[in-house]
């Protein structure tokens, strides 16, 4: 009972202490959104010069972080939305809207007139009604400098049948915020937590509000029970049985003058509507899951899979001091039982290599056994997993991971085997099994019981790499991994703060997201880059890696210094150059 006391007194703290900073950020960041909604009208007024819907066949849309991913609730589509690239030098936000055709693997790119202003760290939501619809509430816009951050708090609708945008203007809704969570819960959206920052300050959310589809109203509830601590980019999922679950999450406090202190959230908590139909009764209670949980991490992304489970996909654990911040990426993955109130590793199983059942009698087992005389039979293989290390046009390395399957069994297949092995008998042909690198603030959902992956981020030294590749995967079989779209290395732009105020102009192609405002690209960057690899240490004939490598270290070492920043930790300076020499010896032997 004393402990339960102290947490309650702790969590009200943490509100009174919330309440006080939003007012404090309020004040400071009211002059910065001023000026950063001049800038939003202006691209405002450029979307409102379209006037009709143009819906364009596309190449898969540019590196983004912090979109949403959606599944059209009547077609076998995707919808992608918003989000953001940053380039080392500029921040591009977008309100670009692009539907990803399963079935053919296409996308195309919808021109719709009045759209929201350009936003990352959002939230939408899909309901089935009226043909469908995506409501999109909240979010980000930041200055082009990444210094200024200006937080909506605008709803929006997308009505999918018609392909048009509609602002609904309701009052008494939450303040602008981004990195909160949303969910559809009945005839309900309800919003929870997120953050508001400015220059100098921040503030973490740990309210609820719920929005009526219905009469279209905003109320902010105030559950009973103790309520998870102000949190932004947790995990919200409605149950079965119409309660909510939140997990994990990420916050920061100050700890003393310019220094910050994040947290990475683990608990759960359980908000549930106790009132009787037509009454709101909520109430929070702490949630004790069962099962292997996720490791600590932010930036992790969240859908809904089949069999009422939940699937937890990457992320990132940042180790903070007083003078760094190291990330660990992840690309693995957890499932959350509703049911059982369970977590359990994901775990792929592989390609199908060998028969699952054979219906033989005990005659036709033993001549099978017999085989050729003194021929052993060989044991299965294991997978093999193989890490690539990519060279950027600039020379810094992409970590790629590949599970690389062995051989299956030769031999065809009896008529007597069962229709489970139909699709296994691949007789000895070698199927590469990829997964995503790791990543965090990836866009994930599920349709049809199949997950998919789509961009993200991570970062090497003091570079940020930006995603535009897509993954899915089975999460009914979990055999592997597939690849609709792949990543291609020389998207990849990054413009040191070194470099001249007019190259952050140059070949932003991968940056606006075909936004006709932005598309001014430079391929003479790309023509004078060319041979730059032939400056590189040449491998002589014959020459086996160890060598090349004692020969060139302190060259590829300089190389990695250069690239990382004079802060970067020796150990994996001296790690990516021995990586990017293991790459340049592979591609010239």
């Amino acid at each position: 009972m004393v402990k339960k006391g102290k947490k309650e007194k702790k969590v009200k703290g943490a509100e009174k202490t919330a309440a006080k900073m939003e007012k404090k950020v309020s004040k400071r960041s009211k002059r910065e959104e001023e000026d950063l909604e001049a800038l939003i009208a202006e691209f405002q007024a450029l979307d409102s010069k379209k006037t009709q819907v143009v819906e364009t066949a596309c190449p898969p849309p540019s590196p983004r972080l912090n979109a949403s991913l959606s599944v059209h609730p009547e077609k076998d589509e995707l919808i992608l939305f918003g989000g953001e690239y940053f380039n080392g030098q500029k921040t591009f936000l977008y309100s670009d809207l692009f539907f990803y055709n399963i079935k053919k693997n296409s996308w195309t790119k919808a021109d719709v007139p009045n759209p929201p202003p350009r936003r990352c760290a959002h939230q939408a939501v899909v309901v089935s009604q009226a043909g469908g619809q995506l409501w999109v509430f909240g979010g980000e816009f930041a200055s082009p400098d990444g210094e200024q951050f200006y937080h909506y708090k605008d709803l929006w609708v997308l009505h999918l049948a018609t392909k048009t945008w509609e602002q609904i203007k309701a009052t008494g809704g939450p303040s602008g915020r981004s990195g909160h969570r949303m969910v559809a819960c009945k005839r309900q959206l309800v919003v929870f937590g997120g953050f508001h920052e400015s220059t100098r300050d921040y503030v973490y959310y740990n309210d609820v509000y719920t929005f009526n589809l219905d009469t279209f109203t905003w109320a902010r509830i105030a559950p009973s029970g103790t309520a998870p601590s102000p949190r932004s980019g947790c995990q919200m999922t409605t149950t079965p049985e119409g309660g909510i679950i939140i997990y994990g999450g990420y916050s920061k406090v100050k700890v003393k003058k310019d220094v910050d202190k994040g947290s990475h959230h683990t608990d759960m908590f359980l908000l549930k509507n106790e009132g009787k139909e037509g009454q709101d009764k909520w109430a929070w209670s702490r949630m004790n899951s069962a099962g292997v949980r996720p490791t600590p991490r932010s930036g992790f992304s969240l859908a809904v899979g089949p069999n009422n489970r939940t699937v937890l996909f990457g992320g990132v654990y940042d180790e903070e001091d007083d003078e760094s911040l190291e990330g660990d990426f992840y690309n693995d993955m957890y499932f959350y039982d509703m049911v059982k109130n369970r977590w359990f590793t994901g775990q792929l199983k592989g390609p199908k290599t060998e028969k699952k059942k054979r219906r033989r009698d005990k005659k036709a087992e033993e001549e099978g056994a017999g085989g050729e005389p003194g021929v052993e039979t060989e044991a299965p293989q294991e997978p093999v997993e193989i890490v690539k290390e990519i060279v950027g046009e600039d020379g810094t390395v992409m970590t790629i991971k590949q599970v690389i399957s062995p051989p299956s069994a030769q031999g065809g297949a009896s008529d007597s085997e069962s229709e489970e092995e139909e699709g296994s008998k691949a007789g000895g042909a070698e199927a590469a099994m990829v997964e995503p690198c790791p990543r965090s603030n990836a866009m994930t959902t599920v349709k049809h019981g199949i997950l998919y992956v789509y961009g993200g981020m991570f970062e090497v030294g003091d570079r940020l790499f930006t995603l535009n590749d897509l993954y899915s995967v089975d999460l009914h079989k979990m055999d592997e991994w597939k690849v609709l779209v792949e990543m291609d290395p020389k998207t990849q732009e990054w413009l040191e703060e070194s470099d001249s105020e007019g190259s952050s102009d140059e070949s932003d192609e991968g940056a606006t997201g075909g936004d006709d405002e932005e598309d001014e690209s430079d391929d003479s960057e790309e023509e004078s880059e060319e041979g730059e690899e032939n400056d590189h240490p040449p491998v002589k004939p014959g020459e086996e890696y160890a060598d090349y490598l004692s020969r060139t270290e302190q060259y590829w070492v300089k190389v990695s210094r250069a690239n990382m920043g004079p802060e970067a930790k020796e150990k994996k300076v001296v790690k990516v150059a021995r990586a990017m020499a293991k790459v340049l010896y592979d591609g010239l032997v």
